[in-house]
């Protein structure tokens, strides 16, 4: 099952219980109680990732993978198929305070690696898919840079390091 080691930026807004580690950000963008109201497209780009799901399930079996694709498919709402639907680059459009922001993902694998771990291992970077997106995430990492960084943790009166 596709395990993730980090959180969007908006899932602090979701339910705790999607917020557990370890933390599936497939289940915690598509689940209701997640990000899914956020997701402007939801059921083209949930489609997009199940579908994807199924093609790794075809070429690799997994009851497990079965399942959870099954559970997220639960989360989708119905979609009319579409003359210019294209299936393969399928943006994500995120609703946020700043405006909708359009990603495309880039998926990198390790297929040549000898180590098992490292050859299960599967990358996956969310790039501005246009102009606008790419000038609102600019602003947001250049205030991130003028902000103090965190100092170290304050011990209470009375306490000892």
């Amino acid at each position: 099952m596709p395990r993730s080691f980090g959180c969007p930026p908006a899932a602090p807004r979701s339910a705790p219980a999607l917020l557990e580690p370890p933390v599936n950000v497939l289940r915690l963008v598509l689940h209701p109680d997640g990000m899914a109201p956020r997701v402007a497209n939801l059921a083209e780009w949930g489609r997009h990732v199940t579908s994807n799901l199924r093609d790794l399930v075809r070429r690799s079996p997994s009851p497990v993978l079965e399942e959870f694709v099954a559970e997220l498919d639960g989360y989708l709402p119905a979609m009319e198929p579409r003359a210019d639907h294209l299936g393969f680059a399928v943006p994500l459009r995120l609703r946020s305070q700043d405006g909708e922001l359009r990603l495309i993902t880039t998926l990198t694998s390790f297929a040549t690696a000898v180590d098992v771990t490292v050859s299960e291992l599967h990358l996956e970077a969310f790039l501005p898919a246009d102009e606008a997106t790419a000038a609102i995430l600019a602003r947001r990492n250049a205030a991130r840079a003028r902000a103090p960084a965190p100092g170290p943790p304050r011990l209470g009166a009375g306490a000892r390091a």
